[in-house]
C-alpha cells in the first residue's frame, strides 16, 4: 500500500521532496503558485552533507556534471588586505568532498529531469494554495515547501512565526567574465560584497548594504562600493543592471517549535527555517530536509505517518535552526560598524 502526498512549492526543497517521496513509492503531486519556476542565475554553495542528500535522491551525478569545486576563497577588507581564509579546505579535508557551486537553473534542471524520469509526478504551475484543509482531505501527507511566506505554515502552524526583516538590502548579479584569484568576501563598514565562480566564463556576485532606503538603484549601489578593491567596481560597472535582483533580507522568527503538525503536515526548507544567506546553507538545509523526510516516511510506511513525521522533526529541526541562528549571527559580525575589533578577531582565525 502506498500513500498520497502533495508538495506545495516547486523550488529546490519542494522538487527534492517530491523525488524522495516518489522513490519511496508514494503517489506525489506538486503545486506551484508561480506560472513558471524561478530560474534566476544565482549560485548555490552545496556542502558535502547536502551533496550526500542529492546522491540518496538519485540526483548526485547530474549535479556534479554542472557543479564547480570551490576552493581558495578569502575574507578581505575594502582595500584588498586578506583577513582570513574561508574554511573550504578544512571542510574538504574533514569530509573528503569539496564544497561545490552550481547555478540555480542547473540545479533545478537536474531535479526536474529526475522528476521526469520517475514519471507520474504532476507538476501544476499557477496553482496558489488557498485552502490547506482541502489538501488534507485529498492527500495523506501535505508538505509545505512554499518558502518564507508559506501558506501551509500560516494555516496550520499559526502566524506567530513569520518573515522578519533584518534591515539590510541585498543585490545579486552574474557577470560575464571570470575573476580568478579573488573569490570570497569583502567586509566593510556595515556593507559586504561577495564573489564566487558559477560556471566557466561567469562570476556570481552579491552585495549588501544596511537600510531599506539605501542603494535603491544600481547607481546608488555602485556608489556604496566606490574605492573598494578590484574587481568589485568592474563587476558592478560591467554587469547589466537589468539582470540584477534586489531584495530585502529576511529570516523566519521566532523559530518554530515543530516542523510537523497533526501527524499529516510537514514543512521543509524556507517554510520551516528561512535564514539569512551568510552561511550559504539555505539550499543545503532544504535538500537535507527533503531527503530526511522521504527516508523517515519510507522506513515506516503510510500507516505509521505520524511516527515518521516525528522522526523527521527530531532529526532535522534542531540542526537546521542552529544553522539559521549561526547565519544570523554571522550577518551581525559581517555587517558591524566596529570594523577594527572585528577584523582583529577574524585575523586570529586559523587558516585553511
Amino acid at each position: 500500500m502506498t500513500g498520497t502526498a502533495v508538495v506545495v512549492g516547486a523550488g529546490v526543497g519542494g522538487l527534492a521532496t517530491a523525488i524522495g517521496l516518489r522513490r519511496a513509492g508514494w503517489q506525489v503531486s506538486v503545486l506551484e503558485r508561480r506560472t513558471e519556476l524561478e530560474r534566476y542565475g544565482t549560485a548555490f554553495g552545496i556542502h558535502p552533507a547536502a551533496q550526500s542528500a542529492l546522491d540518496h535522491l538519485g540526483v548526485g551525478e547530474a549535479f556534479r556534471r554542472k557543479a564547480l569545486s570551490y576552493r581558495g576563497a578569502r575574507v578581505r577588507t575594502p582595500d584588498g588586505r586578506v583577513l582570513a581564509s574561508l574554511p573550504l579546505e578544512r571542510v574538504e579535508r574533514r569530509t573528503g568532498r569539496p564544497v561545490r557551486l552550481i547555478s540555480r537553473p542547473h540545479l533545478l534542471d537536474a531535479l526536474l529531469a529526475e522528476v521526469g524520469r520517475l514519471g507520474d509526478v504532476p507538476l501544476r504551475l499557477g496553482r496558489p494554495v488557498t485552502d490547506v484543509a482541502e489538501l488534507e482531505r485529498s492527500y495523506d501527507l501535505v508538505v509545505g515547501a512554499d518558502g518564507i511566506g508559506s501558506a501551509v505554515r500560516t494555516a496550520r502552524f499559526g502566524a506567530g512565526s513569520g518573515p522578519r526583516s533584518i534591515g539590510t538590502v541585498a543585490w545579486i548579479g552574474v557577470a560575464g567574465f571570470e575573476v580568478d584569484g579573488v573569490y570570497g568576501e569583502t567586509w566593510g563598514d556595515g556593507r559586504f560584497f561577495g564573489l564566487t565562480p558559477i560556471e566557466p566564463g561567469r562570476t556570481n556576485w552579491y552585495a549588501t548594504v544596511p537600510g531599506r532606503r539605501v542603494a535603491e538603484t544600481p547607481d546608488a549601489l555602485r556608489a556604496c562600493f566606490t574605492g573598494w578593491h578590484d574587481p568589485i567596481p568592474r563587476l558592478l560597472a560591467e554587469t547589466d543592471p537589468a539582470t540584477w535582483i534586489r531584495y530585502d533580507m529576511r529570516h523566519l522568527a521566532p523559530a518554530l517549535p515543530s516542523f510537523v503538525h497533526d501527524g499529516r503536515i510537514a514543512l521543509v526548507g524556507d517554510a520551516a527555517h528561512a535564514m539569512t544567506p551568510n552561511l550559504g546553507q539555505g539550499a543545503c538545509t532544504a535538500l537535507q530536509d527533503a531527503e530526511a523526510l522521504a527516508r523517515a516516511v519510507a522506513a515506516r510506511g503510510p500507516s505509521a505517518l505520524p511516527a515518521a513525521l516525528r522522526a523527521y522533526d527530531a532529526e532535522r529541526r534542531r540542526p537546521a535552526q542552529r544553522i539559521a541562528l549561526g547565519s544570523r549571527t554571522l550577518h551581525r559580525v559581517m555587517s558591524t560598524r566596529h570594523t577594527r575589533m572585528r577584523n582583529t578577531l577574524v585575523g586570529l582565525l586559523p587558516s585553511s
